[in-house]
């Protein structure tokens, strides 16, 4: 079974969780759909009968991708709460570091792919308002000779308190956009990576977290990350890596293959799940491998951070 090739998506901007016709939206969240836009690029329908691993299973191209769907259709309900469980609630630091890296101002247009639950955009959102507003109290701050009711009146009449922002998130699972729809009160989009249903060079910044060792084609992904980029635009991407330690290594292979399934039963009722997904992070290419896949994407001034002895790594890049 092929998953859906749709789109989904969520956008945040000034004017608050808005609907439309055929939309979800959050303020600041956009959704679109495949053929909304005329000039976004569609990649070739005809499918190759090449294999390719689920974890350490092998399988048809065509079929990772609906199991691939099924497992996050599975753990969408729980993905949060393991999320904690399985990293000791260490994955929240490392999404604040992919942020502090990134380092958003107001008025940066960022992506967001595979981001379903929305972590990366509500961290995205919650650093670019603080920004605006440390602006604004500088600026206030710079006009003493403003009355109280001066003072006031411009807080009043700030229609914008994220600076002109958006947050675009797209995530090809429906159960992991409802997720994010609840935590944001409206709005999701399903989209898959590989397909991206945007314009050429559109958003300033293009995340994706956990989510490129679940494409079946990462070459594909990384090519629709720099086409959907504006010049100048930065690719970020955190994602399990490979430890750098001999003991730390074998320790964290005990953990994640003893350890992991176990509290994946317990918790979200899935063993299966959670097997594949220890499997699929030792399939990933290590930190030196993908540096390479991206930099032969069209990326430059590629580099990558290794975190928590290798388990994560954040890679960076450029469109130049």
């Amino acid at each position: 079974m092929a998953a859906p090739r749709s789109c989904g998506l969520w956008r945040y901007s000034c004017r608050g969780w808005s609907r439309a016709a055929g939309d979800c939206r959050f303020p600041g969240f956009q959704r679109f759909w495949p053929g909304a836009t005329p000039s976004a690029r569609s990649l070739s329908q005809t499918k190759r009968a090449a294999e390719t691993h689920f974890g350490f299973e092998t399988v048809s191209e065509e079929e990772k991708g609906g199991k691939v769907y099924q497992v996050f259709e599975s753990v969408a309900k729980k993905y949060d709460l393991m999320n904690d469980m399985m990293s000791l609630g260490i994955h929240r630091a490392w999404k604040d570091l992919l942020i502090r890296k990134m380092h958003p101002l107001p008025g940066t247009q960022l992506l967001d792919v595979a981001g379903g639950t929305g972590d990366i955009a509500f961290r995205f959102l919650r650093y670019v308002q603080a920004q605006h507003q440390r602006k604004q109290r500088r600026q206030l701050r710079a006009q003493q000779n403003l009355s109280w009711e001066e003072i006031a009146k411009k807080y009043q009449n700030e229609e914008d308190p994220l600076g002109g922002s958006l947050v675009t998130v797209c995530d090809i699972n429906r159960e992991m956009l409802k997720v994010g729809k609840q935590k944001a009160v409206d709005q999701g989009h399903r989209a898959d990576a590989e397909e991206l249903p945007f314009d050429d060079d559109k958003f300033d910044v293009y995340t994706i977290a956990f989510g490129i060792r679940n494409v079946t084609h990462i070459d594909r992904a990384l090519q629709e990350a720099h086409r959907v980029l504006k010049p100048g635009g930065r690719f970020l991407c955190l994602e399990f890596s490979q430890v750098n330690d001999p003991l730390i290594s074998r320790l964290y292979d005990l953990y994640s293959f003893q350890v992991i399934p176990v509290i994946g039963e317990v918790i979200a009722g899935d063993w299966k799940s959670y097997q594949y997904l220890v499997e699929s992070i030792r399939k990933f290419p290590n930190q030196e491998e993908f540096k390479e896949m991206i930099e032969d994407a069209g990326f430059q001034k590629v580099t990558y951070e290794s975190l928590t002895t290798g388990i994560v790594a954040i890679h960076s890049g450029f469109k130049l």
